[in-house]
C-alpha cells in the first residue's frame, strides 16, 4: 500500500493552510502520524477511496459522526440533486426551511420555534446568544464539548486546565478575550455537588445553563433532573447539546427518551447526513428573544442542508434506522468483546450504545492504539478506538472486521507479554486529545 499523493498533499496543505486541515480531529497525527491516508477520492456507503485509490472500509469516525446512514446515501443525494437543480440560493427563502421546522417541531412536540444554521459549534454559539438574550444574563455553566467559540473557549482564562475534563485536554486560549475570563463556568457530568456549588456561588447570575445528555452507555437520569431544577430555579435557560447524540438512539435528540424537559435543544451532524445544516429548537418566550439580537448569516438560507436533513429524516423513519442501529451495535459488542475477553486484553467498551468507544487500560495506551491502527490500516481499513456505527454497517462488513481484530489482537497481545510492541511500531505515536499539532 502506497500512500504518496496522500503525504504530498498533505506536506504542501502544511505549508498553505494553517495545521494543514480544517478540522483537528481528522488530522493524520491523531491515528497513525505519516502513514494515515489523509485525503479521499470518494466515499460511498463505508468503503472510502483515498487519493492513491487505495481501498478501505471506515471503522472509525465515519465523518465524525455525521453519516449515520452511509456516506454518499442515494436517497440523500438525489433530494440534493433536486434542490440543486431549481436553485440552491436565491433572494427569497427556500420553503424547505418551513418544513423542516415544521418536521423539527413534530419530533420534537414540547419545543415550539427553530433556528437554523450550518455547523454545530455555530449552532450552539446560536443557541447561548438566544439563552443570555432571553434571560438578560451573561454567566454559562457548562459541561461537556460545545466546540471552538470564544464564550466556551474562554473557560481556560479562568484556569489553564478548565477544559481538561470537557473532553479538551492542552487548548490554549490565545485569541480569545481574556475579558471573556469567568464568562463561562465549567461543571462535571454526574458532579451534583459540583452543580450545587456554582449554584450557590453564582446563581442569580447564570443566564444559561448546557450540557450535553449522553455521551457514555447510560445517562445520568438524575444529574440532568437536577441541573433542570437548578436552571428553573436561578431563571436560567437550560439547553440540551445533542450534536453527537441526536440521531443515535432516536430521531432527532436522545433526551426524549427520559422524559427530560429542557428549553433548548441543539441538533446538527447526523442531522443532514453529510451535508451541512443544524437547528436550535426551543420554547417560545426563549427563541422569541432571538428576535431582539441581531444573528443573520447569507448561508443560513442556503437550500440542500433543508433537502438533505428532511430526507435524511424522512429514510430514519420509513426504515426503522434507530432500530437498526441498536441491532448492528449489539452484533458490534457479541463479537468484538469476545475477541478482547479471548485475548485477555483489556480494552474496555464504553461510549453510547451506537457509538462504541474502546478504552485501552494496557500499559503504554497510545501505542497500543497507535500500532493497531497501523496494522489495521495495512489490512485495509480505517480503525480507531471511536466507532460511529452506521445503516451501512452490515454484520458481514463487522464480522470481518473482527476477524482481523482477532488476528492482529494476538499479535498485539503477544508483543505486550514480549515487551516488543514498540519495535511493531513504524512512525510516531498518535496524538492524545487535542494537544497543538504545529
Amino acid at each position: 500500500m502506497t500512500s504518496k499523493k496522500g503525504r504530498e498533499t498533505y506536506k504542501r496543505a502544511r505549508e498553505i493552510i494553517p495545521g494543514g486541515g480544517q478540522f483537528l480531529s481528522k488530522r493524520p497525527e491523531m491515528f497513525l502520524p505519516g502513514a494515515w491516508p489523509n485525503y479521499y477520492s470518494q466515499a460511498k456507503g463505508v468503503e472510502v477511496w483515498d487519493l492513491d485509490k487505495n481501498h478501505f472500509i471506515d471503522m472509525s469516525i465515519m465523518g465524525i459522526g455525521t453519516c449515520s446512514l452511509g456516506y454518499a446515501n442515494d436517497r440523500v443525494n438525489q433530494a440534493v440533486y433536486t434542490s440543486i437543480s431549481k436553485g440552491s440560493m436565491c433572494t427569497l427563502n427556500p420553503v424547505e426551511e418551513v418544513s423542516l421546522a415544521e418536521k423539527l417541531l413534530e419530533l420534537h412536540p414540547n419545543m415550539e420555534m427553530v433556528r437554523f444554521a450550518r455547523t454545530g459549534g455555530e449552532a450552539v454559539s446560536v443557541a447561548i446568544r438566544i439563552a443570555r438574550a432571553a434571560s438578560g444574563k451573561s454567566l454559562v455553566a457548562v459541561c461537556g464539548y460545545h466546540g471552538w467559540h470564544d464564550w466556551y473557549l474562554s473557560i481556560n482564562h479562568h484556569s489553564a486546565t478548565g477544559l481538561d475534563d470537557l473532553l479538551l485536554p492542552g487548548l490554549d486560549p490565545m485569541g480569545v478575550p481574556t475579558e471573556l475570563k469567568n464568562t463561562t463556568i465549567p461543571f462535571q457530568y454526574g458532579d451534583v455537588a459540583a452543580l450545587e456549588d456554582i449554584s450557590t456561588d453564582y446563581g442569580g447570575e447564570i443566564g444559561c445553563f448546557i450540557v450535553e445528555v449522553q455521551r457514555g452507555m447510560t445517562p445520568d437520569i438524575e444529574f440532568l433532573n437536577r441541573v433542570r431544577e437548578e436552571a428553573t430555579r436561578n431563571n436560567a435557560v437550560l439547553v440540551f447539546d445533542e450534536i453527537s447524540s441526536g440521531f443515535r438512539l432516536s430521531i432527532g435528540g436522545a433526551y426524549k427518551l427520559y422524559d427530560l424537559e429542557p428549553d433548548v435543544v441543539v441538533l446538527g451532524k447526523a442531522l443532514g447526513n453529510g451535508y451541512a445544516i443544524s437547528a436550535v429548537l426551543g420554547k417560545r418566550p426563549v427563541m422569541e428573544a432571538a428576535q431582539q439580537t441581531f444573528m443573520s448569516s447569507s448561508y443560513w438560507t442556503e437550500r440542500t442542508g433543508y433537502a438533505a436533513a428532511l430526507e435524511t429524516i424522512n429514510i430514519f423513519e420509513k426504515d426503522n434506522v434507530i432500530e437498526y442501529l441498536i441491532q448492528i451495535s449489539q452484533y458490534f459488542d457479541g463479537r468484538v468483546l469476545k475477541c478482547f475477553e479471548d485475548l485477555d486484553l483489556r480494552i474496555q467498551r464504553g461510549g453510547m450504545q451506537t457509538v462504541p468507544v474502546l478504552t485501552i487500560s494496557e500499559d503504554n495506551p497510545l501505542l497500543v492504539k497507535t500500532v493497531f491502527t497501523q496494522e489495521m490500516l495495512r489490512m485495509g481499513y480505517l480503525a480507531s478506538t471511536t466507532i460511529y456505527l452506521s445503516a451501512a454497517h452490515t454484520e458481514e462488513i463487522i464480522g470481518d472486521y473482527c476477524d482481523q481484530v482477532f488476528d492482529i489482537g494476538k499479535r498485539l497481545k503477544a508483543a505486550i507479554m514480549n515487551e516488543t510492541l514498540e519495535q511493531m511500531l513504524d512512525g510516531e505515536i498518535c496524538h492524545s486529545g487535542f494537544m497543538r499539532l504545529t
